[in-house]
């Protein structure tokens, strides 16, 4: 029999706190005036009650438009699709401030929204997200940013999620920023100074797929030196303005080519059934040198909050390791965006006594054409939701 399903009402959320802060980092009116707002789109099942919360959240997103969340709200869910204080603007975004966000978004629907459940929902980027909230919600020990800015998570009085759900997740933003910069770049100032050899898109670059052992670890060894010069002159340039003791307290600057990984180009390497040639975000090359790749426009202090691999407090398989919550962990099998090891990674990480790990076979990051591996997917997490009887 088919699934019976519901149709959806949204509702728009303002979610309102006061943050006095010596330095604000976003424009506007979302959180530089002694106050943050932030949005969210409620979605609902016309005619079905419920006291359970599904919150999708990631740092740079506004997730109303991806289908995964309307599917499960058509299958007889509540769901909330969070926004941070940073909605579709990663440029200056600190990851300590995204979970205040993210707590302000769970107290809200407990307090006045009225829901008794929350289940953190975590998809792509807001996997390590949702498992660095929850971790901090369980044990919180954060005081301050990697640049050493005050931001407490410690007396935020962050709740604790009931469970949490990674769907097509990754390890966390550095980590894929480590594994898709272009190690080639020479100069930051300047894009065309590359070492052909290791232009994986340069014609004359001798070495094609499939790459040989030697050549992939020698690859991966210049992508983490070039993280580390970019991190390290980001530290200089803060501790550069700190010493003037002026007005100027912020930078911003351009990292060039940051899409890269050559398991785009050589499926042979940690193989799914991703299509090769190809990515999440279209033609790999393309990618690389254009306005949307990851960390593209940063500041010196999001540099350091979600970028740097090495200051970076969003470490999923540590964030995991802390959490006590169950945790169901869904891999899409031709994932175009996340590595296929990272999902079983972070299962395998999470102190979770109870936790699920699934695979939805042929599923893509987005499930972009393919509605019957979305409904699988919902159909998973309503299940696994049900049995814990975290669906009333």
């Amino acid at each position: 029999m088919p699934e019976p399903r519901f149709e959806v009402s949204t509702q728009w959320l303002h979610v309102h706190f006061k943050e006095p802060v010596a330095f604000a980092e976003t424009y506007g009116f979302a959180g530089n005036q002694g106050a943050v707002n932030l949005e969210g789109v409620l979605l609902r099942p016309q005619g079905v009650a419920s006291k359970t919360l599904i919150v999708f959240m990631h740092p740079a997103s506004t997730l109303q438009l991806l289908p995964v969340p309307r599917e499960l709200a058509a299958l007889g869910m509540h769901v909330l699709c969070a926004a941070s204080r940073y909605p579709r603007n990663d440029s200056a975004l600190i990851m300590e401030k995204v979970a205040i966000d993210l707590g302000a978004h769970i107290r809200h629907a407990r307090e006045v929204l009225g829901y008794e459940k929350i289940v953190l929902a975590g998809w792509s980027g807001g996997g390590s997200l949702s498992l660095f909230y929850q971790s901090q919600a369980e044990r919180p020990d954060i005081t301050h940013t990697p640049a050493g800015d005050p931001v407490d998570l410690v007396g935020a009085g962050l709740i604790a999620a009931d469970a949490v759900v990674c769907q097509a997740a990754h390890l966390s933003r550095a980590v894929m920023l480590r594994d898709m910069i272009d190690p080639s770049v020479r100069n930051e100032n300047d894009p065309d100074d590359r070492d052909i050899e290791f232009d994986l898109y340069h014609p004359a670059n001798p070495s094609k797929p499939p790459y040989a052992p030697d050549y992939v670890a020698e690859y991966r060894r210049r992508q983490l030196a070039r993280m580390r010069r970019i991190t390290a002159q980001v530290k200089q340039t803060l501790d550069m303005l700190r010493r003037r003791g002026s007005g100027e307290l912020e930078r911003g600057f351009t990292t060039h080519r940051t899409l890269a990984d050559p398991r785009y180009l050589d499926a042979a390497l940690e193989p799914n059934a991703r299509r090769p040639g190809w990515c999440y975000l279209g033609n790999p090359e393309t990618v690389n040198s254009g306005p949307v790749g990851l960390a593209r426009f940063s500041t010196l202090r999001s540099w350091l909050s979600q970028w740097s691999i090495d200051d970076s407090r969003v470490d999923g398989l540590a964030c995991a390791a802390r959490i006590s919550a169950p945790l169901l962990v869904i891999e899409n099998e031709a994932d175009d965006c996340v590595p296929q090891p990272h999902a079983r990674m972070l299962f395998d990480a999470a102190g979770s006594r109870d936790k699920q790990f699934q695979v939805i076979r042929g599923a893509t990051h987005y499930y972009a054409g393919q509605p019957e591996l979305m409904l699988e997917a919902a159909m998973l997490t309503r299940r696994w939701l049900a049995e814990r009887g975290l669906l009333s």
